[in-house]
């Protein structure tokens, strides 16, 4: 997309017939940072919530402390599952070896481990239902969800199920305060941490 100079029309991007590919997200001129391909559209993101941000930071950080040698913690950052399709998860872990140099723009889907995304109101759809299902047929193991309930983090998590293909809770897979986990490496998380604590009154 792009505009004239002293144009008031944005000119917007024709997807050709069959819709874009992969390819086509590294050479779009002018596309909002961000942009996702889904199905072969593109998919544009809104302006993120404080808690999408903090959620998103603290999981980048938090299991940059955790993650085991061979694997590596990567934010906001796209990877190709097929031709039409290539979404950008918030967080993913993956295998080191494809962490090559600075210029790189997105990772394949088979060196991922964990895919996690931070639900804002306008992807609601597209993480409980569209990116899970083609996560999975990536066979990437682990995906967790995580939601904002009344201002407090929620975090669904996933396990792929090697018999259906398919995503399936695990025995505990529902967090609210706290979250420990032993795939795909141990986590103990304080959930909690993600929303800022209310500064105490000061006295009058």
């Amino acid at each position: 997309m792009s505009v004239e100079p002293g144009g008031e029309e944005p000119r917007w991007a024709v997807p050709p017939v069959g819709g874009w590919t992969a390819d086509d997200l590294d050479t779009l001129p002018n596309l909002p940072p961000h942009t996702e391909l889904i199905d072969g559209s593109l998919v544009f993101v809104s302006p993120q919530t404080l808690f999408h941000s903090r959620a998103v930071s603290f999981f980048e950080w938090q299991l940059q402390s955790l993650v085991p040698s061979g694997l590596e913690v990567v934010r906001e950052f796209t990877i190709d599952i097929d031709r039409h399709n290539r979404p950008e998860p918030d967080v993913i872990v993956v295998d080191d070896e494809v962490v090559r140099d600075a210029s790189q723009t997105r990772f394949p889907a088979s060196s991922v481990h964990l895919a996690i995304e931070v639900v804002s109101d306008e992807s609601l759809t597209r993480d409980r239902e569209t990116k899970p299902v083609k996560y999975a047929r990536a066979r990437i193991p682990h995906y967790w969800r995580v939601e904002n309930h009344d201002g407090r983090a929620v975090v669904y998590v996933f396990e792929l199920e090697p018999s259906t293909g398919a995503y399936a809770y695990t025995s505990t897979g529902i967090f609210h305060d706290r979250m420990k986990v032993s795939v795909p490496f141990p986590v103990d998380l304080d959930l909690g941490a993600i929303t800022p604590r209310r500064r105490a009154a000061a006295p009058e």
